[in-house]
């Protein structure tokens, strides 16, 4: 089956379910995540230290914070480029994906 992407598609999202970034938010993903997972390597050091729990308990609350916030970068992203080009494409049932993925965020 031969697909053709609309001209605004094949920067944001590709078939088989694949998205081209843009370097500058490819960049700040990467580097949120960094430090994600260099809290998730410090929260696991304070549990084998026995850090007091309200102490653990505030840098996994941080870490969390700090993984909705790629959550929200990278749902912004799926909504302007890749969802827009769908629905503009007639590809209505995007909006289902939406209310699921949403749904899986809350």
């Amino acid at each position: 089956m031969t697909h053709v992407q609309s001209e605004g598609c094949a920067e944001a999202c590709c078939l088989e379910r694949t998205t081209v970034r843009e370097k500058k938010l490819r960049l700040a993903l990467n580097k949120r995540l960094n430090c994600v997972e260099g809290q998730i390597r410090g929260i696991k050091g304070m549990i084998e230290r026995d850090a007091y729990c309200d102490d653990v308990i505030n840098q996994l609350a941080a870490a969390r914070a700090a993984l909705r916030s790629v959550s929200k970068l990278v749902l912004e992203n799926h909504i302007r480029r890749c969802l827009v080009e769908k629905i503009r494409r007639g590809e209505d049932e995007v909006v289902d994906e939406l209310l699921v993925t949403v749904g899986k965020l809350l």
